[in-house]
């Protein structure tokens, strides 16, 4: 469906996530003409309104210079996506002279659009949490895990971490000796060490497992962490590291192969957007000939599909490289 367009119209795009909100202000040919990134705006893990006043920020400020009569697509990606959330940004959209509030979606969606335009196709997705989708007609189709990092996210960032803790602390209780903290560097046992202990060194063994455990308690986000120091271990050769990654892309294919079907893959999240072990393990778990893309800018990719809405379909999709790049070197 395409609608009439005035010169200068312009199209916004939302990535509301759990540690920050982006939104990006774009001409209808790609280019980025405002850009702006506030706090967390997963209304389910920091509630509605906290949430709402996050996009409300980032929205003032990418709408800088600009008037809001000339928008006239919006779409807002949500992590954590809520009922109430639509009707809420509409109000927000409102205050600036919008005529019509953002069309939300989930997070998946915007993320397998910021790495390719095909309408078919999957998302695998490893960051903190780890998710795959299926994606028919650029709509969500199906999801595989995605359920937390307490119970489930096989893979994620969270997982690999916590498993890299897991096995330190487990080598401690064994007897490890604590000078085992100090060598190879680039082992995981000295890495994960002095993530959490820094030049610290509890006397005895023992200590040092029932002081990581302590630390990994006060604050889970620090298993996160250490997920790039498992893939710089698994490159230095440390065989645990390279257990731990094998295992993690073992339980992303898997959790993959529940819901894909046919088309390209786009790997996104930061352990499958850098080149490291993880993301090598994963591909090379893939079908043979199986196309593999990487998410790019996910509020340009937002931007682009609230675009389709209003070009003809051909022309979106050659301009789709434009919107999910613009913004590289400001996201």
């Amino acid at each position: 469906m395409t609608k009439s367009l005035a010169t200068g119209s312009l199209v916004i795009g939302v990535d509301a996530g759990a540690t920050s909100t982006r939104v990006a202000v774009h001409t209808l040919d790609g280019t980025r003409v405002g850009y702006a990134r506030a706090g967390a705006g997963n209304p389910t893990a920091h509630g509605l309104a906290k949430a709402v006043a996050a996009v409300r920020q980032a929205l003032a400020a990418a709408l800088t210079g600009h008037d809001g009569t000339r928008v006239v697509a919006s779409l807002a990606g949500v992590a954590g996506l809520a009922a109430e959330t639509e009707p809420e940004l509409a109000k927000v959209w409102a205050e600036h002279g919008i005529a019509e509030g953002p069309r939300c979606e989930g997070d998946l969606l915007i993320a397998y659009a910021a790495g390719s335009a095909e309408p078919d196709g999957a998302l695998l997705l490893s960051g903190t949490g780890a998710a795959a989708a299926r994606i028919a007609g650029l709509r969500l189709d199906a999801v595989a895990d995605a359920l937390g990092w307490l119970l489930a996210d096989a893979g994620s960032g969270f997982w690999i971490g916590r498993a890299a803790a897991m096995a330190v602390v487990d080598a401690f209780d064994r007897g490890l000796p604590v000078t085992a903290l100090d060598e190879p560097a680039d082992g995981l046992v000295a890495l994960v060490g002095r993530s959490f202990l820094g030049d610290e060194r509890p006397g005895t063994p023992r200590a040092v497992a029932s002081r990581i455990v302590r630390l990994a308690q006060a604050d889970h986000m620090r298993l996160a962490a250490l997920s790039p120091l498992v893939g710089r271990a698994a490159t230095a050769g440390d065989p645990a590291a390279e257990k731990i990654v094998a295992e993690a892309a073992d339980r992303l294919a898997a959790t993959l192969g529940r819901v894909y079907t046919s088309g390209p893959v786009v790997l996104a999240g930061s352990v499958l957007t850098s080149d490291g072990p993880v993301r090598r393990a994963v591909t090379a778990r893939l079908p043979a000939g199986t196309a593999v893309m990487t998410a790019r800018d996910a509020a340009g990719a937002a931007a682009w599909l609230a675009a389709r809405s209003v070009l003809p379909e051909e022309v979106a999709r050659a301009r789709h490289g434009t919107f999910v790049t613009a913004g590289e070197a400001t996201s």
